[in-house]
């Protein structure tokens, strides 16, 4: 199946799921977020590596929701980390309700999500399990560097290609990886899948990065620049740093610890340092190494290439993704 026959099938399930149990009022704000969309990256990856080796996608649904579960979870209690008032075009869950809220309701968030993952594969879940708990981990080590980086300015590119496999790159792994597991795959076949999410999560990530200084405004569906207003530790920003000359560093440096400066003057200005330095084709370079090694890990499982296409296919759209 190709992946938007995949993706189909994610959204139609998750629309199809009950949130019966009371308090309403502790279930809804999981139903709203769940509904605001996004790229279904995770249970679409799960089921598509499952469909590597298995033709009956439909049957692993639960554990693959369970993921785009977990995953925005630790977007509501980031979003209450970092005060941020939209998700998505709409309010965020600390916004539209309230901050008690938004932790409560992420808490039960997480435990669904371990609920929802329960429901694979009996034989299979004790591996599954160990996998995402595993997985759960790392993620929030990855988040407490995120944090802890704010407060540095010698935040070397090492570190933060860490940081980012720690927060995104390992949960893309996991779904690869679980995918392969419930579809019964070789040992060897799911070592490389999760090493294939991986590899393809840290470019994923990447894009992401050059998406929100170099994107399209009416594609990227927001304004650009959002990385550069709150000073975040980017593989950009490290690399301009590092590859300034004094008077670029000394610009730089500037706009950082500038108070309250004009959106677009900040924007423009820093957006010219990189420009200058040449960031743009330094991150396209290392997102073309990243991918080139997620293809290589592709290659190694032995399935056909016939059956890896529609899979290959999708890692290179979301590479090259506009938004």
């Amino acid at each position: 199946m190709n992946h938007e026959e995949i993706l189909r099938m994610v959204e139609d399930f998750l629309k199809s799921l009950k949130y019966d149990r009371k308090p309403h009022s502790l279930y809804e704000p999981i139903e709203y977020v769940l509904a605001l969309g996004g790229k279904r990256i995770r249970p679409v990856l799960m089921l598509m590596a499952y469909n590597l080796f298995k033709d009956d996608p439909k049957s692993i649904l639960m554990p693959a929701v369970a993921l785009e579960t977990y995953h925005n979870y630790t977007l509501l209690h980031d979003d209450l980390m970092d005060n941020a008032d939209m998700r998505r075009g709409k309010q965020t869950v600390h916004k539209k309700w309230d901050a008690n809220t938004a932790i409560l309701s992420g808490d039960s968030m997480l435990v669904m999500a371990y609920e929802r993952m329960m429901q694979c594969d009996k034989d299979k879940m004790y591996d599954v399990l160990s996998l995402f708990t595993e997985t759960a981990l790392e993620i929030g080590e990855g988040q407490q560097y995120d944090m802890d980086f704010e407060n540095r300015s010698d935040v070397t590119e090492e570190e933060y290609i860490e940081m980012i496999r720690l927060k995104t790159s390992v949960l893309l792994a996991c779904a690869t990886n679980i995918g392969a597991i419930l579809a019964n795959a070789p040992k060897e076949d799911c070592s490389n899948l999760y090493k294939f999410g991986e590899q393809f999560g840290l470019a994923f990530q990447l894009q992401d990065d050059l998406l929100d200084v170099y994107g399209d405004p009416k594609k990227f569906g927001k304004k650009i620049g959002g990385d550069i207003m709150c000073n975040k530790k980017t593989y950009m920003l490290i690399n301009a740093y590092n590859r300034a000359n004094s008077q670029q560093r000394t610009e730089l440096e500037k706009w950082i610890n500038m108070e309250n400066p004009d959106r677009d003057e900040k924007v423009t200005a820093v957006t010219a340092i990189y420009d200058a330095i040449g960031i743009k084709e330094l991150c396209k370079d290392k997102i073309s190494y990243y991918f080139n090694e997620a293809s290589m890990y592709l290659d190694k499982v032995n399935v056909s290439d016939e059956r890896k296409k529609n899979l290959r296919e999708y890692a290179s759209y979301m590479v090259n993704r506009e938004r």
